[in-house]
């Protein structure tokens, strides 16, 4: 019997990331992602899937960002019964991650429904904090570069993708094909993660395409985020910056206290990091030192270079502070969370500055921010925006063209097919033509739904 792969996420768009591998009678879901930006794409959250969760026999998470990772509340509350692989750094993540999203889907139905909000009698979240909890147990670590059988026969080996901690390349080995899952794959000069692995051997490879029309400037992120926070910082203004809680947001405090060493920015410029699941985070990267480029001295910098806000309360009591002052807060794409509401508080004077710090979903608030929209919606109502906006070029933790391009070289020999993923439809088919022509391999841009051969 044939192994094929249906793409019930993470095709023709960034989000959602799901993966369905078929053979002999057996189903096997690689990651497992919530869709985000687009109000007809967070629908598909409430759509059931083609295939029923019981019937689904395990699951191979690549990392933990919810685009690849939310949806398995949902999928355990719905009879997901088997076991989720993945590295040990993303199941810690995980355990930050999926409770924090169960928790800000709570919040967020109840102040729908407080304020009227909703188009429904009564808002319901897609999941609970609690649902959240009763799948951590579900998880199942397995070390960079061994192999684990997920089911009979069937074999799966984790390598170092970059891009955040526990983020993993999947070489899947079924019925003698072998399926690589690219993940996302970092940057080979990120700031603080190490570079991926190279690509080992497969017949058939899902790669990401994020950047796939694109190429990183060859400024780095501390000569951009540096005269932008002295711009803001001379004038007394506020620095709201919306980050990933993984990730994004230790890299921008690495960037911070790198350019109060150099004497770039004031010491005494107050940063706040205010996410209970950033703050927890941050404390990560003592704990899986082999995976970044910080020293031990440089992670424990991490936690103290910024003041940590863990509560609403001292989250709020950041309104009544003046500037100068630097506020990181989740989430990236100012989607949700708390930065919301930093967002509607200074967004409206033009003493202040909205930093975006990478790729902005279409659909989402970072989106229309870097747009130049002169308002934004949140909470219901419009917010008009004085406020500087500076996207940051060089802030991405995900490869651009060229690196996708130079990982894709490093595989011993050329695969049978490319399946070009996670990415908008324009940067996806520009990768896909430069597949074709600079490699000379047979690439594609599955549809979201479609199912094809490995």
């Amino acid at each position: 019997m044939s192994v094929t792969i249906t793409f019930l996420g993470g095709a023709g768009t960034v989000t959602g990331s799901k993966y369905l591998v078929r053979h002999d009678g057996k189903s096997l879901l690689v990651d497992c992602g919530l869709f985000q930006g687009y109000k007809q794409l967070r629908l598909r959250n409430w759509t059931p899937l083609p295939v029923a969760p019981d019937q689904i026999n395990a699951v191979l998470l690549t990392h933990a960002h919810l685009d690849h990772s939310g949806y398995l509340p949902l999928l355990v509350k719905e009879g997901f019964t088997g076991h989720v692989y993945t590295t040990t750094g993303t199941r810690d993540l995980c355990k930050i991650l999926l409770p924090d999203s169960g928790h800000i889907q709570e919040e967020d139905a109840a102040f729908a429904n407080r304020h009227k909000l909703s188009k429904h009698e009564t808002a319901l979240p897609l999941y609970t904090r609690q649902d959240a909890l009763d799948t951590l147990p579900f998880i199942k670590t397995v070390e960079f570069g061994k192999t684990c059988s997920p089911l009979p026969g069937w074999k799966a080996t984790f390598s170092p993708a970059g891009h955040i901690l526990g983020a993993s390349s999947i070489l899947l080995e079924v019925a003698g094909r072998r399926i690589l899952f690219s993940g996302d794959l970092g940057r080979p000069d990120d700031l603080i993660m190490s570079p991926p692995d190279d690509a080992p051997q497969a017949d058939t490879v899902l790669i990401e395409s994020t950047y796939g029309d694109r190429i990183h400037p060859v400024e780095d992120i501390l000569s951009e985020l540096a005269p932008a926070l002295a711009r803001v910082a001379k004038r007394g203004g506020v620095a709201v910056v919306p980050v990933f809680a993984v990730g994004r947001a230790q890299a921008l405090l690495h960037a911070i206290h790198l350019l109060k060493l150099k004497g770039d920015l004031p010491t005494s410029l107050p940063v706040f990091l205010d996410s209970p699941m950033a703050v927890n985070t941050t404390h990560l990267f003592e704990s899986h030192p082999g995976e970044h480029r910080l020293s031990t001295q440089d992670s424990r910098a991490l936690t103290h270079s910024a003041t940590m806000i863990n509560s609403t309360d001292e989250s709020k009591a950041l309104a009544s502070r003046h500037g100068p002052m630097v506020i990181l807060s989740a989430s990236g794409m100012a989607t949700g969370g708390r930065v919301l509401h930093h967002l509607a508080h200074y967004a409206g004077d033009h003493r202040n500055m909205i930093i975006l710090t990478g790729f902005q979903a279409p659909g989402t608030r970072g989106a229309t921010l870097a747009s130049g929209a002169k308002t934004v919606r949140i909470h219901g109502r419009d917010v008009e925006v004085k406020a500087e906006v500076v996207q940051l070029q060089s802030a991405s933790a995900h490869a651009d063209a060229n690196q996708l391009l130079t990982w894709l070289r490093t595989m011993p020999q050329a695969p049978d097919q490319v399946y070009i993923v996670h990415g908008e439809a324009g940067p996806a088919d520009a990768f896909r033509c430069r597949i074709n022509r600079e490699l000379g391999w047979r690439a594609m841009v599955p549809e979201a739904g479609s199912t094809w051969p490995t």
